[in-house]
């Protein structure tokens, strides 16, 4: 099956909202207006919007489909209702909102920052794991600055593990003594147990950063280069889950052409079942319209795996891991771009594409990744959904609660 047909459908959707009644309970019907099926696709409802009911709902939401199936449910910083619906094309499901009515719902998307492993913010779906780096990997001198890719092939969260495994102190002394005594072999495969470089059934780090922009993320393009971005200063948690994580990164002060103290701000969601990320990016202190570019870097293993589309406003590339020889499989990563490129291609090691940015506003994109091991079966399969994805916004779902 496609990967368009069984990705998740998320973003802002702007449906047409139609309310009538006072009750305590509400309908919400969903409609799909397109010719292709929305399989788990993530609904926005305002709670604004149920009128009381949402007084009603506050903290816990019980949620039933057509079937008295419950249906799991998340409130968001941003006072929204969030769900998932599958619908077929031209079809539509009716939900009931039932106050009272709770149930376990367990974490897909979450995550949180790592100071036990230099400051990372690292948070995870069940299609994939990302991390971003912080203040304190930025004081070791390190450069690394885009956004780093640890697949996965479990749809559970796992992050939390593979980070105990891989910072297992007694471990580690244990490796370092093997190591002092020359018992190589030993030492070696005790790494190997811990270590998150290496597949132990859920997935794997095997992607390299360094001094790029790693896997998709965005930069001002000044005097023709990018203005890369140095790791995260500040951050804040907005939402941790269970169908959605959304995290607040500000950058420090730097000088952009003849900008001065310009602070730039990420706001990165991820919502369950979504091989992308939403990303809202804006820059405090920047007077003037820049170019902007956002974009992958391209490694050695397959420098010619890519590919772009400026009227469809994507760029992809097939990254071959850091060990291409070892059966890590395949990367598969993306940028998509709701507005119109200025242009696209490759420059600088990277695949890009150009947009602009425009002071006072953020520029949104989105950017992620799928696994030839964990569900993405090719390249054509991988730009097959990365040019349907903008159906999000193209033809949004259509909401309507009745109440």
């Amino acid at each position: 099956m496609a990967v368009g047909k069984i990705a998740l459908w998320l973003g802002s959707l702007w449906g047409t909202l139609t309310l009538t009644g006072c009750a305590s309970t509400a309908n919400i019907t969903v409609v799909n207006p397109s010719d292709v099926d929305r399989v788990d696709e993530m609904v926005e409802v305002p709670l604004s919007r149920l009128g009381r009911v949402a007084d009603k709902i506050r903290p816990g939401v019980g949620l039933k489909d057509g079937q008295g199936q419950i249906v799991p449910t998340q409130i968001t910083h941003d006072s929204l209702l969030i769900f998932p619906v599958s619908l077929k094309a031209h079809g539509k499901a009716t939900l009931r909102v039932e106050p009272g009515l709770t149930a376990k719902v367990q974490p897909v998307a979450c995550g949180r920052q790592y100071p036990e492993r230099l400051d990372d913010m690292a948070w995870e779906n069940d299609k994939s794991a990302y991390r971003a780096y912080g203040p304190a990997l930025q004081r070791t001198g390190e450069r690394s600055y885009g956004y780093d890719i640890m697949v996965k092939r479990v749809g559970y969260p796992v992050l939390e593990k593979r980070y105990a495994m891989e910072l297992d102190a007694k471990a580690r002394k244990q490796i370092a003594d093997w190591r002092k005594a020359g018992e190589r072999a030993k030492a070696d495969s005790l790494n190997r147990i811990i270590s998150y470089h290496v597949d132990h059934g859920d997935g794997m780090d095997c992607y390299n950063v360094g001094p790029t922009l790693g896997g998709g993320t965005a930069a001002l393009w000044v005097d023709s280069a990018i203005v890369f971005p140095y790791c995260y200063k500040e951050y804040e948690i907005l939402d941790n889950g269970p169908l959605r994580f959304t995290v607040k990164l500000t950058y420090g002060p730097a000088t952009v052409g003849g900008n001065a103290d310009v602070v730039e701000t990420r706001v990165i969601t991820l919502d369950a079942g979504s091989y992308l990320n939403r990303t809202d990016v804006s820059y405090r202190n920047l007077a003037d319209p820049t170019p902007m570019v956002a974009g992958i870097v391209l490694h050695p293993q397959n420098p010619d795996g890519y590919r772009y589309d400026r009227a469809q406003g994507y760029v992809a590339y097939a990254d071959s891991t850091n060990n291409a020889k070892a059966g890590n499989g395949v990367i598969y990563i993306g940028v998509v771009f709701p507005d119109a490129l200025t242009d696209a291609g490759v420059a600088q090691g990277h695949v890009l594409g150009f947009g602009q940015y425009r002071p006072g506003t953020a520029f949104r994109y989105y950017w992620g990744s799928g696994w030839s091991k964990g569900g993405v079966a090719g390249m054509d399969e991988w730009c097959d959904y990365l040019t349907k994805y903008p159906m999000r916004w193209k033809e949004p779902l259509q909401i309507k609660i009745k109440r």
